[in-house]
């Protein structure tokens, strides 16, 4: 095709005992927004890396403008216009937003002496960022922003490239529906600028939304090519893994017990003149909405400790319960699985089986010394209970898909028998395969008695996992939905304040209210 800007034909790429790709083919033309769409594991993100420079193909051929190009590293890929938005953030949080948007690239003055010309770097910044409409100045230390605001920094930066081929790897994979929206938006108007698009996401509406075709991926090789007018989400599925898959909701079997874990007046440091107050009970899975910064995730580390609350009262089967620390929390049996897994929810280089049983080490040890033999039966029974994908539990957690990962962290609070278990984005950057996975174990979990607490910034996810929805705006709760009354357009208006009537009936029975707004 004339119109053809990259062809990658044929590549491969091998590690230690796995294929990740087997004969790979992906072009891509001037303008066109090309979905990558897989399992994990399925080799999305390693021919990204290839095409970015990170990995050097074993086999196959890259060509752009028609002409072969190797590329031995990612300064090469940007010298031939290939930006890259990671999954995971490649942020420095030591920097400010500017620094990060235009590390290595800063206008400079004084000759020979390089210095950096401040005032036409916070420009340039602005410049991008008001792009992405972010209300962030660039002055900001990028240390001071949430997740999902240094992943717009991230894609910030990929736009001050001036990419002529931009891969966006899970891009929104912490942006609320706002700012995904806005993200596509922008995504949309690079494509009418002649900018090529390369969107990887689990997010399959985003997909169908964006993409002009999508290249299906499976086990490594090519699984199969939609058009616009051919996509949909059965159909991507059956191409992913080869069969018909449900969402992988599933509906609770029995009614809850109310009552039985009552928070009471939690006041953040984050949002220090709200008061928060809310139940969830055995058997329940409540979901938390609302946009970022809605204080959701401060909530969640002031319950289990790891952030000092400024106030508040904790009840646990009607019993006043201290949770000081994240210690006193795991002692009471309330567990974190945290938003940023692979920064506190695991740790990398350690295997499986010390990952697992790390939190209670102590259950494994006499006189100080460690049963090794007790640590693995424990570690392959949590192994086998969540169906944890692993060569063998002596592996790095390093070397396990995302959502394996994610039931590594699961495992290690389920070997402790928790009451109460709180899930922050519990999903965030997992295929469409391990989603169902991890869906349906949260719902043994509420069957089997423990009370559960999810928060995501998955409007579908939320509507379709929760048996009521808390949602939460500039720190309050300005509502709980029950399940018949839940749906978009209602979340929607509490998280933006519109739904007055609904606030002041919530109200009434629990205090969530912020004195500065008084």
């Amino acid at each position: 095709m004339t119109n053809t800007i990259l062809e990658m034909t044929g590549i491969g790429k091998r590690f230690p005992g796995v294929a990740a790709l087997d004969r790979v083919d992906l072009d891509v033309a001037r303008g066109e927004i090309v979905a990558v769409a897989g399992e994990n594991g399925a080799g999305k993100s390693t021919l990204m890396k290839i095409l970015g420079g990170i990995h050097q193909p074993d086999q196959g051929q890259i060509r752009i403008d028609g002409r072969e190009a190797v590329i031995h590293s990612v300064s090469d890929a940007i010298d031939r216009g290939v930006g890259f938005i990671h999954q995971e953030l490649n942020v420095l949080d030591n920097l400010n937003v500017a620094e990060n948007i235009l590390l290595g690239r800063e206008p400079v003055w004084g000759g020979p002496l390089k210095l950096v010309n401040r005032r036409e770097l916070y420009a340039r910044a602005e410049t991008y960022l008001n792009r992405l409409g972010l209300a962030v100045s660039a002055r900001t230390p990028l240390a001071n922003l949430s997740i999902a605001h240094q992943q717009m920094v991230e894609i910030a930066k990929a736009l001050s490239q001036d990419a002529r081929i931009l891969i966006m790897d899970e891009p929104t994979s912490s942006l609320t529906l706002a700012e995904t929206e806005k993200l596509l938006g922008v995504a949309k108007e690079l494509s009418a600028q002649g900018v090529s698009i390369i969107y990887i996401s689990h997010r399959l509406s985003e997909i169908e939304d964006l993409a002009d075709r999508v290249v299906v991926l499976r086990d490594g090789r090519n699984a199969g090519v939609l058009t616009r007018g051919e996509m949909g989400h059965d159909k991507i599925v059956r191409l992913m893994v080869g069969r018909y898959l449900s969402h992988g909701y599933v509906q609770p079997k029995s009614a809850r017990k109310p009552g039985f874990f009552e928070v009471r007046k939690l006041r953040t440091m984050r949002y220090p003149d709200c008061a928060v107050s809310f139940e969830v009970g055995q058997g329940e899975i409540l979901g938390f909405a609302g946009l970022v910064g809605a204080g959701r995730s401060e909530l969640a580390q002031a319950i289990f400790g790891a952030d000092a609350a400024l106030d508040g009262e904790f009840f646990l089967e009607g019993e006043p319960i201290e949770l000081l620390s994240p210690k006193a929390a795991i002692d009471k049996g309330v567990y974190l699985v945290s938003e940023d897994r692979r920064k506190t929810g695991v740790l990398l280089e350690m295997t499986v089986r010390e990952n697992i049983t790390l939190p209670g080490l102590a259950d494994y040890a006499s006189a100080g010394i460690i049963d090794r033999k007790a640590e693995q039966e424990a570690a392959s029974d949590q192994c086998g209970r969540l169906s944890i994908r692993t060569p063998a539990i002596e592996s790095n957690v390093a070397d396990l898909s995302g959502g394996n990962q994610q039931k590594v962290v699961l495992a290690k609070w389920l070997s402790l028998n928790p009451k109460v278990l709180i899930f922050d984005e519990p999903t965030r950057g997992i295929d469409v395969g391990a989603k169902a996975e991890i869906y349906q174990i949260m719902r043994r979990l509420a069957e089997a008695g423990l009370a559960i607490i999810a928060i995501s910034s998955d409007m579908e996810e939320i509507l379709g996992l929760s048996d009521r929805v808390a949602v939460m705006r500039e720190g309050a709760i300005t509502g709980i939905l029950d399940r018949e009354e839940c749906s978009e357009e209602a979340i929607m208006r509490l998280a933006f304040g519109k739904d007055e009537k609904r606030n002041r009936d919530h109200h009434d029975g629990h205090e969530n209210k912020c004195g500065a707004s008084e």
